[in-house]
């Protein structure tokens, strides 16, 4: 056990979780929880840390304001794979170290997707609150099986969900940045530009990160290209799909049906969007299954001593 550096756990979920908490304190013994349960930013933020020599984080933005007043802290292990929230720039400038590990929650994002996608497919959500009401109608939905759909970003979740895909008989086409000839083959992926994409696929899912060259990926004129009885996903980040024109295409059913596990506003503000009869909304549970989550924990844990500065690419 590591008895004198101090660990300081800013996620909340993370302080919540018994089993992750005992596996911490296996190895560290001077470790500060955000047992108030508070949204770390700023300058609640730097107090919070001040102090420590290594930091759990999960949602919390580590940026220069953060990290030149925190000389003594050395390492971040990041608490899940998103990595947006934290500026590799600033991490090089004053020499922190980085423990993170990509996909490990694939799994748990991955069958949230297919779950949307037929639950979409068969009119749930709007069913229920039919039935909820006294309203009973045999809505007529359709199968996942044989449909086309489009993986935009082929990463760690996009290949977890082509391999998940593959006893549905789906037609899969992936647009990524990168190219991946040998999984793409092993699995009849079809790489196309993601204009094609959006026009030949009845189900499209988002699996990007966000930064300048995503934000706003899916615009009003990209939602155009959708076939009218097409579903969108994104169970990515919020900030991807312009909310707005998407509305606008749901209210005249030139797109039949989304469904969002994140917003580029979190809690989402646009109580028109969210009470939609096409549209389904989740508080951001892309990552939340109980197996995902201690998978994450582990991998910040480990990051606490497997890490190192990151690379800054242009």
């Amino acid at each position: 056990m590591n008895t004198t550096e101090k660990v300081a756990v800013c996620s909340r979920s993370f302080s919540k979780n018994s089993v992750l908490r005992a596996d911490l304190l296996e190895k560290y013994k001077n470790v500060t929880f955000n047992d108030a349960g508070e949204k770390l930013c700023g300058e609640s933020l730097i107090e919070f840390l001040r102090g420590h020599d290594k930091a759990i984080t999960g949602l919390e933005r580590i940026d220069e304001s953060i990290l030149k007043e925190l000389p003594e802290l050395k390492v971040i292990g990041k608490y899940g794979v998103g990595l947006d929230m934290i500026d590799f720039v600033a991490m090089r400038k004053y020499k922190k170290r980085l423990g993170w590990v990509g996909g490990v929650n694939r799994r748990s994002v991955s069958e949230l997707v297919i779950s949307f996608a037929v639950v979409m497919l068969r009119h749930v959500p709007i069913a229920q609150h039919e039935v909820q009401v006294g309203i009973w109608i045999q809505h007529m939905g359709g199968l996942l099986s044989g449909r086309t759909v489009g993986i935009i970003g082929c990463g760690f979740i996009g290949k977890d969900l082509v391999q998940l895909l593959q006893p549905w008989d789906c037609t899969i086409l992936a647009n990524d940045i990168l190219d991946f000839p040998e999984f793409y083959t092993n699995y009849g992926v079809i790489p196309v530009g993601i204009e094609e994409l959006l026009q030949r696929s009845d189900i499209v899912t988002l699996h990007v990160p966000i930064d300048d060259s995503t934000r706003n990926i899916l615009s009003e004129e990209r939602l155009g290209l959708m076939k009218q009885t097409a579903i969108l996903i994104n169970i990515a980040r919020g900030g991807l799909i312009d909310e707005i024109a998407l509305k606008k295409m749901l209210l005249e059913k030139r797109i039949a049906a989304a469904a969002f596990d994140v917003f580029a506003i979190e809690p989402p503000e646009d109580k028109e969007l969210l009470s939609l009869p096409n549209f389904l909304a989740t508080p951001h549970i892309g990552g939340s299954a109980e197996e995902a989550i201690l998978l994450m924990g582990r991998s910040a844990i480990s990051g606490l001593d497997e890490n190192a500065v990151p690379e800054v690419t242009d």
